[in-house]
Order: structure tokens, then sequence, then C-alpha cells
């Protein structure tokens, strides 16, 4: 309790807040396609591979807007960018209440809802921008718990489509975006550790192999949470053939484990270390994944989804520690960049499992390729991070304070040599 009262009074708790929110609220909204999708996959009669396009298009969408949005808040804020980002937000929903009413609408509907999902790189740098090096991992952690906004859609969305029709929660949702804008105009303040950088700094982790390895290991941990998030609903409707509210609380559990357990991850690797933390929660999500090849009950595969949930979102919480200790001075852009390509990795598993349904009739397949994925990233966090630990980062990939663990180099000044 001592360190917890410690760490709010090193920063700004009701900006930390106000970017809680800002993600949670966005983050539902980026996912709310996903949450009602065995309404609209009953409407328009979809097949599996349908669904898995109809809940990958706002995720693909919204990792292509997260750079640009990124860039736009070192120049105007981040403050003033979650502003405008919200703003939008609202009349995309009102759009989506008023115009939606066949599947391509839906598919459009989809792009519009990718704004939501630029929210990731801008809310973890406004959380954690007051708080010192120590304690930005869990400054992120709590601020990045904000993918709770998936159990939100998962949990409303369901219930009020079910009352109202799928399409007026567009119109709920955009009414609830109202609180989250309100409270950051009233309360955030913007960040002093100012990342004004060149285009080709903004860019620079498109040619780094730092951050190429930072993105495959989020295409894992982020990639792989939000994919599941969307395609759960249907996955629980298709495959224990429970209804829709169900299948929406079922995902619930598992997707608010994962949010919980992000704190948990930024916080274990402040302790123990960002690369000790990631090789565990990968080894779990890898037993995890493979459970699922044994077309397990519907408690076992709640259960199994939990735990994949929980080393997922450890995962995400455990990625962002080692970000601002790479990039200490550039954390926004590189956090941004690395949440983009992330992003564009959730559309990798909704995909696979929809494919794998429509050919084999089984899930088994999207599964196994998955977990051989991260197997593969996991053998490259092995390699890398023994690079890592001898420049920019202490042992296991913890932070280094002052020069006393053998720092080579400040991480800045290596982007000039590589």
């Amino acid at each position: 309790m001592a360190n917890f009262k410690a760490f709010l009074k090193s920063g700004h708790p009701p900006t930390l807040l106000s970017a809680f929110l800002y993600f949670d609220f966005s983050f539902a909204v980026w996912v709310l396609n996903g949450a009602m999708g065995p309404f609209i996959s009953e409407q328009f009669h979809l097949t599996p591979a349908q669904i898995g396009l109809m809940v990958s298009i706002p995720t693909l969408a919204g990792a292509l807007m997260r750079f640009p949005l990124g860039v736009v808040s070192q120049y105007i804020g981040r403050k003033n960018a979650a502003i405008v980002e919200m703003s939008a937000i609202v009349f995309a929903l009102l759009y989506g209440f008023l115009f939606v009413h066949t599947f391509h609408d839906v598919l459009a509907m989809g792009v519009l809802l990718g704004i939501a999902g630029a929210s990731f790189g801008v809310a973890l740098s406004l959380g954690s921008g007051w708080f010192p090096k120590q304690y930005k991992g869990l400054a992120m952690g709590i601020a990045g718990a904000g993918n709770s906004g998936t159990a939100l859609a998962a949990l409303l969305a369901p219930r009020l489509a079910q009352h109202f029709g799928w399409q007026t929660v567009y119109g709920f949702a955009a009414g609830m975006m109202l609180l989250p804008l309100t409270v950051m105009i009233l309360f955030a303040k913007e960040p002093p550790d100012i990342e004004h950088q060149t285009l080709r700094g903004h860019l620079s982790c498109l040619w780094e192999k730092d951050g190429w390895a930072f993105n495959f290991i989020y295409v894992i941990t982020f990639g792989g949470f939000l994919g599941l998030s969307t395609f759960l609903p249907s996955f629980y409707y298709s495959q224990f053939h429970v209804s829709k509210v169900q299948a929406g609380s079922l995902t619930v559990l598992a997707t608010l484990t994962g949010s919980l357990t992000r704190v948990l991850g930024g916080f274990l690797a402040d302790r123990f270390g960002g690369v000790n933390t990631l090789v565990a929660v990968f080894l779990i999500a890898i037993l995890g994944f493979f459970g699922f090849l044994a077309s397990p009950s519907l408690a076992v595969t709640t259960l199994l989804f939990m735990l994949c949930f929980a080393a997922l979102g450890a995962g995400n919480g455990a990625t962002f520690q080692l970000v601002p200790l790479r990039w200490p001075l550039t954390t926004a852009v590189a956090g941004g960049m690395i949440g983009e390509i992330g992003a564009l990795g959730g559309g990798i598993l909704p995909n696979l499992l929809g494919q794998a349904k429509q050919h084999t009739g089984s899930y088994s397949v999207g599964f196994l390729f998955y977990a051989a994925l991260a197997f593969c990233v996991l053998g490259m966090l092995l390699i890398v991070s023994r690079r890592w630990t001898k420049t920019w980062a202490g042992a296991g990939g913890r932070a280094l304070v002052g020069h006393s663990n053998g720092m080579v180099q400040d991480p800045e000044d290596m982007l000039m040599e590589m």
C-alpha cells in the first residue's frame, strides 16, 4: 500500500484516470461489431469466414489510424488529440445509428469504428507521462487496463441489442462516449515529457531491429487479445449453441481477466523485469492454445480462455514496461507504431478461426497455427533479449537507474547508430 501511495504521489492521478476512461470507452466502441456478432450474423446469414472478416475490419482500420494520431498528438498535445478523437467517435456512432442497415453498411461501419482503435498509443503515453520511469510499467498497465472495454461491450451490447435492436446500440454508445470526453476536458493535464520529433524520428521504428522485435511480440499478446475478444461471442454462439446474451456473458469472463492482468503484468515487469515476465506469459498462452485442440467442454473452454487472456493481458503490460525504457524520449511515437502493428495482428486470429471452421468444420487448426506462431516469437525474444540486457535494460528487462547496472549508452543515442 505504501508503494502504491508513492506511485500516486509521483505523478498526476486525474490524468491517469482520464486516460483509462478514454481507452476503456474507446476500446468498447472498437469491438462493438464483435460483441454484436451473433445478432448481425443471424440477420444476414453470415458464413464463419464472413464473420471473421466483419469483426477484423475495425481492428485493421484502427491499427492503420493509430500511427497518424500518435504523430498528430506530438504537435497538438496528447490531451487535445484525445478530445478530437473522442468527438469523431461520437459522430461515427451517430452515423451508424442512423444509416447502417445492410451487411455492406456493417463492413463500412467497421472502418468508422476503427477511429476508436486509434486511441492506444495516445492513451498510454498520456496516462504514464507524469510518472517517473520506475513506475512507467504500472502507470501504463493502469491506462492499458482500459482494454476492459471489451468486457463492457460484451456485457452491455448483447442485452441492449436484444431489447432495442443492434443498430440502436450505436446510438447508446454515442451517448456513453460523452462521459470520458467530459472527464478528459475537465481533469486531464498535458504531461511535461514533450516528444516532438522529425518525420524520420516518427518512422524510425519501421527500420529498427528492436522496433520489429516489439512489433512481433505485440502481434501475439495484444493481437491475440484483440482477435479473441472480437471473435469470442460468435465462437460461443456457433460452437456451443448458447444464447446471444450468454455468449456475451461468457466473453466477459475471459476478457475481463485479461484486462485485470494487464496491470499485474506491468507491476511484475517493474519488479522482475519485462523480459522475464514475457517469457512466462508466452509459455502459459501457448499451453492454453494447445488445450483447445482437444475440443473441451464449455466449462473447460471458458477456463482455458480465461487462462489465455490472463497471459496475453499480462504480456501487454510487460511489453509496455519495456517500451519507455528503450525509447525514453519518444515513447508515444514508438508505442503508437508498436500498437499499430500489434493491432494489425488482431485481424489474424478471427480470420484464421473463421476459415478453419468453414473449411475443416473445426476451429482447431486456427488455434494450432497461432500457438506455433507464438512459439516462434518466444524464440526470437529469448535471442534478442540477450542484447537488450547488455545495453538499455537491466537483468531480466528491469529498469536501469543511473549507470550502476552497466548500461552501455542511452537508447536514444543508439537510434543514431541503427
